[in-house]
Parts: structure tokens; sequence; C-alpha cells
């Protein structure tokens, strides 16, 4: 036995002590919550994870007989050229409702589509549109969607080219709106009226009966249904520009709006300072509180400075982060993606992909659709539509300068710290994207493209 013992050390030294690392996979256990660096480097392991499982085209009919986007698709099926035909394709906007259960699209040609998510997640070749809650031939263009989020039997569509707000409710299959609810005309020097359409629209989660929409001449239309079909009050810019998107904060006092120009302005809907100027017998007037030029705060990175020529931008969506909501994203014309800090006022996170010159097969970029990225709910991951080619942009904006898009970023430090390398993902796709959204739960991702198709793009099932 003495052979298998080991002789004791002479030396008086003691030895020593080795200190490993905890398991992080314990702590999870022992404390019920996980640690915000370990959460970090899991969306690492997340964004690879994700690839495209489905893709269906909108190749639905109305009354037995091609819907318009339909008809539209066969009808330009195969050109790649800017006319205006092509330019009326795609889906312009979807939203999922609040438990994930329903997922609303409108189309360019005019399709309002409720589809019951179940039926596309259990099927990855067509969808089988008997199984559709709703699918409306509005025979009019339509650029946004949004669920009532105080009341999920209602959905709200509008459009550039209206100056309505059209309500539908899905309980009830009707091609006529339940409710409209309409714009004041304005009247010019000449006399006539001037007809601005909307381009977003936001719902407070308190109020079954307060709608918010934003509208090309750069003011907020706000509507209490109980009241009239008319605004009862406008959010007033110092622009005449589009207002292309709004966002409510989510205690519901808060709104922010992100017009052509590359501006984003604040109101208090609570009133204070932002309530100034002037009020007439009909309608109050409300103007920003505060108002921040993105080109201004993307001047302040020295480095991307040194690398651009930073000009104001058409901003094309702006979006709060759903796990950290003092980050709001803001996606431009050209591209380019970042975090706006609303408690600091900075830019703290700056993605730039190529541009799509680069790319000659592409020619040039669709202008008629906003592209409307979106985030994962867990994360604080953001998923953009590429404005060069057929696929999707996975970004961590983590909020710390460990995320690989942060403005005080160091790639050998963070690496070093973390042990991971962390970096953002392109995702390759069958069709050009045109809007996004994440499912509330399972956070898969629904890509709209302009081919008018939905892309499922999930994480893959790998057998044991």
């Amino acid at each position: 036995m003495e052979k298998y013992l080991v002789p004791a050390s002479e030396s008086t030294e003691k030895p020593k002590y080795v200190r490993r690392p905890r398991w992080k996979r314990s702590l999870v256990e022992l404390n019920g919550r996980f640690d915000p660096s370990y959460r970090h480097q899991l969306s690492t392991l997340i964004i690879q994870s994700y690839s495209e499982i489905g893709l269906f085209p909108h190749r639905y009919h109305v009354n037995g007989e091609p819907c318009p986007t339909h008809a539209e698709w066969f009808m330009n099926s195969g050109r790649n050229d800017n006319s205006s035909a092509v330019n009326r394709q795609g889906v312009s906007s979807l939203e999922f409702d609040s438990k994930g259960v329903y997922l609303a699209s409108v189309t360019k040609s005019g399709c309002l589509t409720v589809h019951d998510f179940d039926n596309i997640q259990a099927s990855r070749l067509v969808e089988d549109e008997t199984k559709q809650v709703m699918h409306l031939a509005t025979h009019q263009q339509l650029d946004v969607v949004r669920w009532n989020l105080a009341n999920q039997d209602e959905i709200a569509c509008t459009s550039m080219k209206s100056s309505e707000v059209h309500i539908f409710d899905i309980g009830y299959i009707s091609h006529e709106p339940i409710e409209i609810l309409r714009k004041r005309p304005s009247i010019t020097v000449h006399g006539f009226n001037v007809q601005k359409g909307f381009s977003d629209i936001a719902f407070s989660s308190e109020n079954n009966s307060r709608l918010f929409a934003s509208d090309s001449s750069g003011t907020i239309n706000i509507w209490d249904r109980r009241l009239s079909d008319l605004p009862c009050l406008q959010l007033k810019t110092n622009s005449s520009g589009s207002l292309n998107s709004i966002r409510l904060t989510a205690d519901n006092e808060i709104i922010y709006g992100a017009n052509k120009q590359g501006t984003i302005y604040m109101w208090d809907l609570r009133g204070g300072r932002s309530h100034t100027t002037f009020t007439n017998h009909k309608e109050e007037y409300l103007f920003p509180l505060i108002t921040v030029k993105l080109a201004h705060e993307l001047e302040k990175i020295s480095h991307l400075k040194a690398q651009s020529n930073i000009v104001p931008k058409e901003i094309h969506s702006i979006d709060f982060d759903p796990s950290c909501p003092y980050q709001l994203a803001f996606h431009l014309d050209d591209g380019w993606s970042g975090v706006l800090d609303i408690n600091k006022l900075q830019v703290t996170h700056i993605h730039c992909p190529p541009p799509a010159w680069l790319d000659e097969s592409n020619g040039f970029t669709n202008l008629t659709h906003l592209r409307r990225p979106c985030w994962l709910h867990t994360n604080s991951v953001y998923v953009v539509g590429s404005s060069s080619s057929n696929g999707i942009y996975l970004l961590d904006f983590y909020p710390d300068s460990t995320s690989p898009c942060h403005v005080d970023y160091n790639e050998e430090s963070a690496n070093q710290a973390t042990k991971q390398h962390k970096q953002n993902r392109f995702l390759p796709l069958s069709e050009s994207v045109t809007a996004c959204v994440a499912h509330p739960l399972n956070n898969t991702i629904l890509a709209a493209t302009k081919a008018s198709s939905l892309i499922v793009i999930s994480q893959s099932k790998v057998s044991c």
C-alpha cells in the first residue's frame, strides 16, 4: 500500500488555495434569478440559434377569387424593376396580440389578415387559409396595424394615403369597420381641404377609448372615442415633416415620436411645461417638452464621426426595449440602427451595416416601405431587416459597454472579462424583409417581406 501513498512535502509553505469560479447554473437554482452578466452571455447563444423555419406566401382568396395582394403578386412576379406596380407589393406592418395567440398583418395592396399563430407554427409549407381568423380586402393601401392593448378583440389600421383610422372587431367577421376615426380637415390659403395620411398608431394600455395616430404633417392626433370621431387633442412639432413612428411609455404618461428629418420628440401627456401656447374652442394643442436631433448626438461619437459624414437622416422606426425601459431603439433609412438612452439623452449603441449601393444586384432600395424592426422580449436583442440584401440582423444592444454595439466597447477587455466573444449576426433569408415582430412568450420571429410573404424564424430543434 505504501507505493500508492504520496509522501508529505518537507516544505513549510502552505499549499496555495486555488479559487474556482462559482457554477453559475447552481446560482440560478439557489437565488431564483439570472445574474445580468450570465443573461448577456446566454444572448450570444440565442442569437446564433435562430434559423429560417418556414415561408408562407400570401396566396389567399376572397370569395373564391385571388385576393388583391395575391393578384398583385401574380401580375408582378419576376419583375425586379422599381415601377409603382412593384412598389405596391409587400407586407407593410404586422403585430402579435399580447398573448401571442393571433398575428395581424396588412399589405400595401389592402389586405388585412389575422392569422392563428398555431396554424402557422404547425405547418412549414402552406398556411390553411380556412383557419384564418379574418382576411379582409379593404381595396385601399394599408401601412400600419395595431392591436388595442386594453381590448384585444379590436384592431386598428390606416394608411399614409388615408385620413381615417379604421377599427375592426375580430369577433364580427364583417368587411365594414365597427368605427372610423377621422382627422380634422386643414384649410390652406387657397381654401382647399388638405387630407394628410397617418403613418403610425398607438393605443393606451389603460384606457380602452384612447387612441394616438401620427400623420404626414408632423402632428399626433389623440381621440377619445367616447366623445367624438374627431381628435380631442393634437401634439404639434416645429416641423411639417411626417412623423413616421410613435411609442408610448409603459405607464402611458409620455409619448415619443420620430420624423423624416431625423428628430425625436417627447411629449408629457400629464401636462407641465409642455402645455403651452394656445387652445381654441374645439381642440387643444400640446407642444413637445424635449427635442433630440439624432445627427447632433451621433456627431459626439468621435470614432464614428472620423469614418462617416454625419447628416440628418430619416427615422423609420423607434421602439422601447421590453427588458430595459430606458433604451429607445431607432432605425434610419440608410440601414443604421442604434439606441438612445432617454435618461441621459445620449446615443449609447450604434450599428452601421454596409450601404445598399455596395450590393450591385440590389439596385436602389424600395423607399415606399418604412422598415419596422422589433426587440426580442428578453436579452436586449434588436432584430432589423437588411436594407441591402435578403436577411435580418440580430443585434446585441445589451445596456452596458460589453455589448459589441456600445459606443465605448473595447473588444479585448470585454472578451477577457467574459471569456466569450460577443458579436452580432446576419441571418440570410429567402426574401427581402420590410418588418419584424417577436412572439411575446417564446421569441419566435415573424418577418414580413416585399413579396408579401411571412417568414418564420425560430430556434432550430435538434433531436438528442
